[in-house]
């Protein structure tokens, strides 16, 4: 992965101009399951998430949880029950912006407290679905994030909000929010800045690589200009397009070249990448 003064990184000056966002909240959530008195949203009957963040006083412990499958929330009390799709350090923080809690609180007519979304951090002044992958942020004095991957909606996520096509309208947005892998532990609290001190010079955003894994996979290939910071199953996916796009070509023969339409992206899935 290149360095901050790599020829691929941004230059230290064009960092400096970039003014620290910071942290509204920091939002923890333990298991809970439908079943239980008190539980809010239009759940899942008997479906168990720790989706449900709530803010969290004082400071919170921050650290990389393991490997996907066995490793969870990158933040101290915060519960991942499916660790079979979520939690493990290429998702061991998420992140949404409170701007854009904002303009889904107008659109649904509701409110949205910071950790609605089940986003780890919720921030002011920082351009979440702008940051690429790879990009670092020093968050408070200590820890250090990476950001490293869009948020893909799922079932457990349209239950808890309750909203009719919350997928589809969530996807097409495509401001879904970012994971982080933590490179250097810490403690965070409420009201840290959030300073960017590393943003790669390639052009996959969180908004590009959502698009490209969901609404348009012709820019899959296009995720491999992230390297090493690309997650492995993003970047699976990325060859493995790639490699049937060429497959296609060859089945025309003569070396004719495709007509623009000719191919068709598949439907997107659900399941969290």
């Amino acid at each position: 992965m290149p360095s901050p003064s790599s020829p691929c990184a941004a230059p230290a000056s064009v960092l400096a101009a970039v003014p620290p966002g910071r942290l509204l909240s920091v939002n923890v959530g333990r298991a809970r399951s439908a079943d239980r008195a008190g539980f809010e949203g239009a759940f899942a009957e008997g479906l168990g998430s720790g989706i449900d963040k709530r803010p969290a006083d004082g400071s919170v412990a921050v650290a990389a949880p393991g490997p996907k499958g066995t490793g969870g929330s990158g933040l101290a009390g915060d519960a991942v029950v499916n660790r079979r799709h979520h939690g493990g350090d290429d998702q061991a923080v998420y992140a949404f912006a409170r701007e854009d809690l904002d303009v889904w609180e107008r659109e649904l007519g509701r409110p949205l407290p910071g950790g609605s979304f089940g986003e780890n951090l919720t921030t002011s002044g920082l351009d979440v679905n702008g940051a690429r992958i790879g990009e670092r942020w020093r968050i408070g004095t200590d820890l250090l994030l990476e950001v490293s991957a869009p948020r893909i909606p799922c079932r457990v996520f349209a239950d808890w909000l309750g909203e009719t096509g919350w997928m589809k309208r969530f996807t097409q947005a495509a401001a879904p929010g970012a994971y982080l892998r933590v490179i250097e532990p810490g403690e965070i609290r409420a009201g840290d800045p959030v300073a960017v001190v590393h943003r790669p010079g390639h052009e996959v955003t969180i908004s590009f690589a959502f698009r490209a894994l969901t609404t348009e996979r012709t820019l899959l290939p296009r995720l491999l200009a992230a390297g090493q910071a690309l997650p492995s199953e993003m970047r699976e996916k990325a060859l493995a397009f790639g490699e049937g796009r060429k497959s296609a070509a060859g089945g025309l023969g003569g070396g004719q070249e495709r007509k623009e339409g000719f191919e068709v992206a598949p439907p997107a899935t659900n399941v969290p990448v």
